[in-house]
């Protein structure tokens, strides 16, 4: 049974005879749908450029551009590929429908027609177009909201910056090109200083507007081809690929340089904040990926112990 609202569809047909437009058109009319007409196939490629139908009923033969021609263009562009072509035929010649099924119709009508025939391969089509539109849509928001998850699933959800555990995926996973190709990369550990007392003072609100304030400058300061993630509370990780120790040191000092020049507004105060850097570069006797987290880590500590705000190798 047909459950398509046929007010809600616009069909083109398209005949070189105008006796045939006006009883085609008019049982449609009659059905509720809306129609236009081409007496033409050039005719016809206009009204699909200006109306954009959701079917075409098209004669197979008409002078000049014939309907096996006009179906080819229609198909051949992907903007009308998924549009219904139900050919109109007086001769059901057997070669030319099988060339107009190659060609991409749906289905064919012999003339003369009977009106209900017509109105029912109508509707299936349009039905089955407007399953298919619905199918297409669902899976596109189903695409989306995959994507939305994953995307959850790998940030921080204040920062807006990766999360340790992807982060620490996708380090692995440079780990292991490193390994293979013998390639460098570097990492820098940053842990905002006296970050207790910005909290303890003002509160965790204003601390989560220092930590929101110092990505955007990390990421500022920060080669397209680097990664930030949030390892935890106000520590920060950088992933920097095909990195030497000196270009990773002189990263890690422009970074530092940026963030101590953040000024974060609390009513009367200007809160301002540095970081100690811990910089660390892969090497070829490297076992695992949390050896360089751990050399890593005892130069940000090494950092805070002579005096914060610096930036130490390890």
């Amino acid at each position: 049974m047909i459950s398509i609202s046929p007010e809600n569809f616009i069909i083109l047909v398209v005949d070189d005879i105008s006796h045939n437009l006006s009883v085609i058109g008019s049982v449609l009319e009659e059905a509720g749908y809306d129609t236009t007409f081409a007496a033409s196939g050039a005719q016809a490629l206009e009204r699909l450029e200006n109306i954009s139908p959701d079917l075409v009923l098209l004669d197979l033969m008409m002078p000049g551009m014939n309907g096996l021609e006009v179906c080819q263009i229609v198909k051949s562009q992907s903007k009308w590929s998924n549009l219904p072509v139900i050919f109109l035929t007086a001769i059901p010649e057997k070669e030319a429908l099988l060339q107009a099924f190659e060609q991409g119709a749906v289905d064919y009508i012999t003339k003369p027609f009977h009106p209900p025939e017509l109105l029912a391969r109508v509707g299936l089509h349009l039905e089955l177009k407007n399953t298919r539109d619905r199918l297409h849509q669902s899976l596109q928001e189903q695409a989306r909201l995959t994507t939305a998850l994953e995307k959850l699933a790998h940030l921080d959800p204040l920062t807006e910056v990766w999360n340790r555990r992807y982060f620490e995926e996708v380090a692995q996973r440079e780990f292991t090109r490193s390994q293979r190709y013998q390639r460098l990369f570097s990492v820098l550990m940053l842990d905002i200083d006296y970050f207790k007392k910005i909290n303890d003072t003002y509160g965790h609100l204003v601390g989560d507007e220092v930590l929101k304030a110092l990505v955007k400058v990390s990421l500022d300061s920060l080669r397209k081809t680097d990664h930030l993630g949030r390892f935890g509370g106000e520590e920060f990780i950088a992933l920097l690929p095909e990195t030497n120790r000196n270009t990773a040191l002189e990263i890690a000092e422009r970074l530092r340089k940026a963030i101590a020049q953040i000024i974060v507004p609390h009513e009367t105060d200007l809160i301002q904040i540095t970081v100690s850097i811990g910089v660390t570069t892969y090497h070829p006797s490297d076992g695992q990926f949390k050896n360089i987290l751990a050399r890593s880590d005892n130069a940000l500590y090494a950092a805070k112990n002579q005096g914060r705000n610096r930036v130490v190798e390890g």
